[in-house]
């Protein structure tokens, strides 16, 4: 049995090595590659000696051929492509969940050895192998909340240059000029969609698909009803922002009123992993039941699933939807 998890263990090293190397190669060999596929996203090339650039976007989900061909027919893979496009994070799709196998590989066959208590080293392979899924995650819901950070600013330019004569193209090509990443390069390749061809309302429609916003929902909306039915879109998009700017200050009164309970929740869950390790470091005797007695690492098992679920329900309780 060990020799099979150490032969998994070697062959997911191996292609995380091998994407790798990939990766190193082609970022040496070509160093402005990664500014290169940014103007290509934006739709500039620029004439570079009489080199042909290729202008089709490509969704590379691995720097390995055959593994890029295995995830491009694999059920579910858009939505992680999507979570990692939002996050906006420089390593492929292929290479995160290779290091997600590895990781969840290393840990099971250590914990194995140590633990051999099969609930526990499957609870903490898991944790351990969805490590760069949270890490992801995590960008990506800072990027988005940068996001909205951004968009009411954004939202009183555009309705000053409607404000000016500006078209409403116009307007966005401002924001994008003005505003960093995200919402620079968003409203960017959004002008691009529109001018390669596609509807307004399409390219707006494929912004809300790209951007994990809900307030940008309202006004993809506005103007999309307005391009339609009529009427003051510098008025309407100027009510959005002033809408957002208050939902911002109403999030902030409830983050200050549910602070205690978060704090709460975090010594509530620090507290036991400090005394555990303190335990483990000074008074091994104390804790050795817990692994190696069978009832102990029953006991141990069931410890650990309960934080797990009262994890979950602080957070239910603590979290308010604004």
């Amino acid at each position: 049995m060990n020799i099979l998890w150490i032969s998994l263990i070697l062959f997911t090293l191996t292609l995380l090595v091998l994407e790798l190397s990939i990766y190193a190669y082609r970022s040496f060999m070509h160093p402005d590659r990664a500014e290169t596929l940014r103007r290509l996203r934006q739709g500039v090339v620029e004439d570079k000696g009489g080199q042909a650039e290729n202008i089709y976007k490509k969704n590379t989900l691995s720097e390995v051929p055959f593994i890029h061909r295995i995830l491009s027919v694999t059920p579910g893979i858009d939505r992680l492509q999507l979570m990692m496009n939002q996050a906006n994070v420089e390593f492929t799709l292929g290479f995160l969940i290779l290091l997600s196998m590895a990781l969840g590989l290393i840990t099971f066959l250590l914990c194995q050895m140590v633990l051999k208590n099969f609930v526990l080293t499957l609870l903490l392979t898991t944790c351990t192998a969805g490590l760069p899924l949270l890490y992801v995650r995590s960008k990506k819901i800072k990027r988005m909340a940068h996001f909205e950070k951004q968009l009411p600013e954004a939202l009183g330019l555009i309705a000053r240059a409607l404000r000016a004569g500006h078209a409403f193209t116009s307007g966005m090509k401002l924001a994008a000029d003005e505003f960093s990443d995200p919402l620079g390069p968003e409203f960017a390749e959004t002008l691009d969609e529109i001018n390669f061809g596609q509807s307004v309302a399409e390219a707006l429609k494929n912004l809300v698909r790209r951007v994990d916003c809900p307030d940008l929902n309202f006004f993809v909306v506005s103007v999309i009803m307005q391009r339609e039915t009529g009427g003051n879109l510098a008025e309407i998009i100027d009510g959005l922002a002033h809408l957002i700017r208050e939902r911002f200050k109403f999030r902030g009164k409830v983050r200050t009123l549910t602070a205690e309970g978060r704090l709460s929740a975090v010594v509530l869950y620090i507290l036991p992993v400090l005394l555990a390790g303190f335990l483990f470091l000074f008074h091994p005797d104390v804790v050795a039941p817990l692994h190696e007695d069978p009832v102990g690492r029953m006991l141990a098992s069931i410890m650990i699933g309960l934080m797990v679920l009262a994890y979950f329900m602080i957070k239910r309780i603590i979290k308010v939807e604004v």
